[in-house]
């Protein structure tokens, strides 16, 4: 028996957000502050609200509720895109697609949404914007070595470029230096330990605190390896089926690309990732499957510590990581 009075699932947009209840069937409301307010008066007590995570849309909603009292859990797309799939769903439409979300969240255990503090929230939005200025300087960079390549037939796209890419060098730097103030209001110590980490960045330390609040989202480090979606999926079936086991993908994607990156110093400078690194390519295994299996490493020794309050000791961290 379901623990809560009824499910909520919510389809949400730019401009409206979908709900269908799992008792009260389908209803709609704008997607701004009024919308907000009615959706809440229209929910009923010891209900359970799901909703996917889809960006922008999703975050102030969920952030509205949970300070309103109502519990709140934001779901992977992926896997009600799968649960979907799973049913053979013909139609797809907002309607069907909160259908699709009520059910899911009355046949899963979904975890319940905590909302971010506000040096969470302008943390993250500095990790995006830090994403999408870092893929401007590169592809900025790249155009200017094409111009060079055909010996800048163009000075003044030339200079515009330098202008450009000198710009965000600029931005990127604030940003960085931003972050770091910010983690250190609250996570100073903190941050200190995983920077004891060999391989382990500063800009990789620092989105860990963000997104697992300061570790405290996870009870296991098994838990963290799933969230960020380096653990390995088996595809084994009768005696036909023996497909390469991968990486699930199911999980927070920057920081996967920041442990992968780290991965490649941690297997110079950290022992356990450098003997696992060559034990797996010893044995045949490909280099990019030795390095995600030290990112899982990397991954694992970062929550021991977190944890246990203690700096990087490869002695004491190889026993519990």
């Amino acid at each position: 028996m379901n623990k809560y009075s009824e499910i909520y699932g919510l389809d949400i947009s730019k401009d409206v957000f979908d709900v269908y209840g799992s008792q009260t069937g389908h209803t709609q409301f704008k997607n701004d502050e009024r919308g907000f307010k009615s959706f809440l008066n229209y929910v009923s007590k010891g209900a359970l609200v799901v909703m996917e995570a889809t960006g922008y849309y999703h975050y102030r909603l969920a952030q509205f509720l949970f300070k309103s009292g109502v519990r709140v859990s934001v779901v992977n797309p992926l896997s009600v895109k799968r649960f979907i799939q799973m049913k053979l769903a013909k139609v797809k439409t907002d309607k069907s697609d909160a259908k699709a979300i009520c059910e899911y969240g009355q046949m899963n255990d979904v975890p319940l949404y905590t909302a971010l503090n506000e040096v969470q929230s302008e943390c993250l939005q500095l990790f995006r914007l830090l994403d999408s200025y870092i893929k401007q300087s590169t592809a900025s960079k790249n155009k200017l070595h094409g111009e060079e390549t055909l010996g800048i037939p163009s000075k003044f796209v030339y200079r515009s470029l330098k202008r450009h890419v000198k710009h965000l060098k600029k931005e990127i730097a604030a940003i960085e230096e931003r972050l770091l103030a910010l983690v250190k209001q609250d996570q100073q110590y903190q941050l200190t330990l995983l920077n004891s980490i060999p391989g382990m960045g500063v800009k990789t330390a620092l989105f860990l605190i963000v997104v697992t609040d300061g570790f405290k989202k996870f009870e296991t480090a098994s838990q963290l390896c799933s969230y960020d979606g380096i653990t390995p999926t088996i595809r084994l079936s009768g005696s036909s089926v023996r497909g390469r086991s991968r990486i699930s993908k199911v999980g927070n994607k920057k920081l996967r690309n920041l442990l992968f990156l780290c991965a490649f110093s941690a297997c110079k400078h950290n022992k356990a990732c450098r003997e696992i690194y060559e034990r797996l390519v010893n044995k045949g295994k490909s280099k990019k499957l030795a390095l995600i299996a030290v990112a899982n490493k990397l991954l694992k020794q970062a929550f021991a510590i977190a944890k246990s309050g203690r700096p990087y000791d490869e002695n004491f961290v190889s026993k519990l990581a």
